[in-house]
């Protein structure tokens, strides 16, 4: 079996990160050469700092949304031959130290959607914005028709099969969503979530994220695939009788191939 992270790209969408921009793309460097960043529209210094190091830097004149910003980087990487795509965020709160956990876990579930899951010190995030996740994991997870922990995280490994679902018609923040949904109904690929650490710095910017017009969206299109879908019901069991697959790495790592992957919701198999 080849290995699905062969030859792995970090794709970064940015827009006004010029705080955290330079310190994130050094620990990123660290760990993987391949890095494409998406100015998109930024009006401070990100893309100066961004094309000062050896990344591929795709530049928007004007501010298009996270969405078009994940096709970009995704189409690039697809031209440069990515065997899979790791997403972050730009504003620095996803850990390049995570970036060998993520493919340790891509290299055991080859296949699999793998999620950073924001388990560790939940206290540290926003109220709002852990309300509003929540509701996010218990509607698109419906959607998906399987159970999937941080459905809202930005730092995620996508296999090359769910990175050319690049065309998907759905903008900014709702694209996550989307793609999510997609693989999980239309490629039956099932989802992997690693703990990862909260990471909010009160000194950062505000996020781009809005929690009533973006869970807005993204509710009206949750809505939308489970109706598109049907089975409504049995969508619903299927999504909530068992709790997420999480993998940690740091527990559960040796030399030896790939088992194949369990069922979602099961935990790995024993090894003899």
């Amino acid at each position: 079996m080849s290995d699905a992270t062969a030859r792995p790209f970090v794709v970064i969408p940015c827009l006004n990160e010029e705080q955290a921009i330079g310190k994130l793309l050094a620990g990123v460097l660290a760990h993987c050469p391949d890095v494409v960043v998406i100015d998109d529209g930024s009006t401070d210094r990100t893309a100066d700092i961004a094309a000062a190091l050896p990344v591929t830097l795709i530049r928007h004149s004007a501010r298009h949304g996270k969405g078009d910003a994940l096709r970009a980087g995704f189409r690039k990487a697809l031209e440069l031959g990515a065997s899979g795509v790791l997403t972050m965020d730009g504003d620095g709160q996803h850990d390049p130290a995570d970036i060998p956990r993520m493919l340790a876990a891509a290299r055991q579930f080859p296949g699999a959607l793998v999620i950073g899951a924001r388990m560790l010190g939940k206290e540290r995030q926003p109220h709002a914005r852990r309300r509003a996740n929540a509701f996010a994991d218990w509607g698109i997870s419906w959607s998906c028709g399987r159970p999937v922990a941080d459905t809202q995280s930005g730092q995620r490994w996508y296999p090359r099969a769910m990175v050319e679902l690049v065309d998907l018609p759905a903008q900014d923040f709702v694209f996550e969503a989307a793609i999510l949904i997609v693989a999980s109904r239309e490629l039956d690929m099932p989802v992997v979530s690693i703990p990862i650490a909260c990471r909010y710095d009160h000194e950062a910017r505000k996020s781009h994220f809005r929690p009533v017009r973006d869970v807005v969206r993204i509710t009206w299109y949750t809505i939308r695939r489970i109706v598109h879908y049907g089975h409504a019901l049995r969508s619903y069991r299927a999504s909530h009788a068992e709790a997420p697959l999480v993998f940690d790495p740091d527990h559960w790592l040796d030399a030896r191939p790939p088992l194949p992957l369990p069922r979602v919701g099961s935990p790995p198999p024993a090894r003899g």
